[in-house]
This record gives structure tokens, sequence and C-alpha cells, in this order.
């Protein structure tokens, strides 16, 4: 039962989150890289996001229905507390995150990514 999460429209979580882990990662690496101390809280935000996002895909793939529960958990609480600060005091991210403005640099995809992979989750229980 747990394996049918990765199967039909799973199959296309695990893509985009796979998607999302590379662009957050490679974004990550490069801003940390390169220019950390002009904004180390939202480059190191953004680092996190990717690794929710690694982990996301793993967990779908292999079918961890837990472990991707608590892994949304994580993203929509991040998306939500990051998004809602970053509105609130701009001054304390300098640079967008991943997650900065509800994910408004990516299309606010981030915003509604986890609630789809919750629906999907949960629908399949």
């Amino acid at each position: 039962m747990s394996a049918s999460i990765s199967t039909g429209p799973g199959r296309t979580l695990i893509a985009v989150y796979g998607l999302f882990a590379l662009a957050a990662g490679s974004r990550a690496a490069v801003q940390i890289s390169t220019r950390f101390a002009e904004a180390p809280l939202a480059y190191s935000l953004s680092a996190f996001a990717a690794a929710v996002y690694v982990l996301l895909t793993v967990a779908l793939w292999r079918g961890a229905r837990g472990l991707a529960l608590v892994a949304l958990g994580i993203e929509l609480a991040g998306v939500l507390l990051i998004g809602t600060a970053s509105l609130l005091d701009a001054s304390a991210f300098p640079h967008d995150t991943v997650w900065s403005a509800y994910g408004k640099g990516y299309l606010f995809i981030p915003l509604v990514l986890p609630l789809v992979g919750l629906y999907w989750l949960l629908r399949r229980r």
C-alpha cells in the first residue's frame, strides 16, 4: 500500500520535488560559496529548503508515507513562517530565500506544492 504513493500523480510530485531540490540546492550552494556574508540567514534557509526537497523526493520515491507527511509539514510550516517573516521584516531577508514571500520567486509553487502533496498522501490512505 505504501508504494502506491509513488505511482500515477505521485510520480509527478517526485519529479517536481526532484527539480526543486536541484534548483534550490544549486542556488544555495552558489550563494553560500560565493556571497554567504551578504545574507547568511537567507542562504542557509534556502539550503534547508533544498534539504527538505531532497528528503521529500526520496520519501515519495521509496513510498515512505510517514516520513513524507512529516517533511511536508515541515515544508508547509517553513513556507508559511518564512513567507510571513520575509514580508513583515524585509530587512532580515536582504536576499530572497526559496520560501520568501511564500515562494513568489518560484511562482508560489513552494506554497502550493506541500498542499498538493498532503492531499495526495492523505487521499491515498
